[in-house]
């Protein structure tokens, strides 16, 4: 599979590295001097983007200004050749225009609002409801996640609508559009969750939990070192199980009979999990983490230890030098690092990691090889800005 991106930011960006850790051959269309997101944070000390490389590795880059008719002209040659466009902008490469010239081509096109508009995680997620849910019991404000969930999804969503289409393309050889809208996905995914329905059905708004999972009981407990732990019991026998190791087992028959309430059912110890949890912190903040950790390890009693990135790279880099997943990269202009390959497992392997491409790295090659442009013709680009300078590491003059 052959795929030319033109994209940036993260859902597209992930779709195209995705496929690419697949094992398709990914080519990313930068303007000249590289995409805007190339200098977004976090930033390496040399000034590269940590976010940038991270989510566009294993591909190849060119160089060429889309707003010139030539700019155009050579990529819509090379979507000709390759058979499919990844992209979060139709300004200057359209479907039919495309189709016109490869009658089977692939469009993906991520866009913000199912309109087109232009959108990004985080005006979505202000309208989904979620900022409103989120956070601790007492705030009113709205709180918004770190994590860029609706990119993360949308990418991926969009990684299997194109293979999907490839493989219609297969059976039908016929085009084929693909199209996502992020705020498509969290629309869908607040209403695969139960929570669109919940607010039609229901006259009780879904009211803030802080830390405590809704529904179940769950909640983050400080242990006696300074440490805090996430205590999960979805199921009745990991509920007796934390009833069990924690000791209050009496305490609890006695707490459920002047309630009038049944712990061993899952609605019940959500509607009374202020009290369980107070009666629960007070084993966990008696005991220091590698007391609990040895207590809690024998149970079927879901947890985890809470770690900063920081942790996670440092003290936990254990974790990351054992997963299969991670693999040293030497980026250039950022060094060598741990980092994630692909985390599917197809037949027993990982793809390991790739360094991402520098800007433009690739631009002579890919015109070279698949548009087969000779040296005056790069060069007649080059004068004309049409692409990007040629690069240090590319010899003056090469065999036509």
């Amino acid at each position: 599979m052959r795929i030319v991106e033109v994209s940036g930011y993260v859902a597209a960006p992930l779709c195209g590295m995705t496929l690419a850790q697949l094992g398709a051959e990914v080519i990313r269309v930068e303007p000249i001097g590289g995409a805007p997101d190339r200098t977004r944070f976090p930033l390496a000390a040399t000034g590269i983007s940590l976010y940038w490389t991270g989510l566009n590795k294993g591909k190849r880059s060119i160089e060429v200004d889309l707003s010139t008719a030539a700019g155009r002209q050579l990529v819509t040659d090379l979507v000709a050749e390759y058979g499919i466009l990844l992209t979060n902008s139709e300004r200057h490469l359209r479907f039919d225009d495309l189709r016109a010239r490869r009658p089977d081509v692939i469009h993906a096109v991520l866009t913000g609002t199912r309109g087109g508009a232009a959108a990004v995680d985080y005006t979505v997620n202000a309208a989904t409801g979620f900022p409103t849910a989120t956070g601790p019991e007492s705030d009113t404000a709205p709180v918004n996640h770190l994590l860029p969930a609706w990119d993360v999804a949308a990418g991926l969503y969009l990684a299997v609508g194109l293979l999907a289409a490839e493989r219609r393309r297969g059976l039908t050889g016929e085009a084929q559009q693909v199209r996502i809208a992020l705020e498509d996905v969290a629309l869908a995914t607040a209403g695969n969750l139960g929570y669109l329905a919940e607010a039609q059905l229901s006259a009780v708004p879904r009211e803030r939990s802080g830390n405590y999972v809704y529904g179940t009981f769950g909640r983050d407990f400080a242990t006696a070192d300074g440490s805090r732990v996430m205590v999960v019991a979805l199921t009745l026998a990991q509920w007796r199980d934390l009833v069990r190791v924690t000791g209050t087992s009496e305490v609890l028959l006695a707490l459920a009979d002047s309630l009038g309430a049944d712990f061993d059912a899952e609605a019940d110890r959500y509607r009374h999990r202020r009290v369980l949890a107070a009666l629960l912190a007070e084993w966990f903040e008696a005991r220091p983490l590698a007391e609990v950790a040895a207590e809690l390890g024998g149970t079927r009693v879901l947890w985890s230890v809470y770690r900063s990135f920081r942790d996670l790279a440092a003290e936990e880099a254990r974790l990351l030098r054992e997963s299969p997943m991670m693999g040293q990269l030497e980026q250039p202009g950022v060094g060598n690092y741990l980092a994630p390959g692909s985390p599917l497992v197809i037949g027993g392997r990982q793809a390991p990691p790739e360094p991402a491409p520098t800007v433009g790295q690739h631009t002579a090659e890919v015109l070279r090889t698949d548009l087969r442009l000779l040296g005056a013709d790069l060069q007649k680009l080059r004068d004309e800005a049409v692409i990007g300078p040629r690069p240090e590491s590319e010899p003056e003059r090469m065999v036509e």
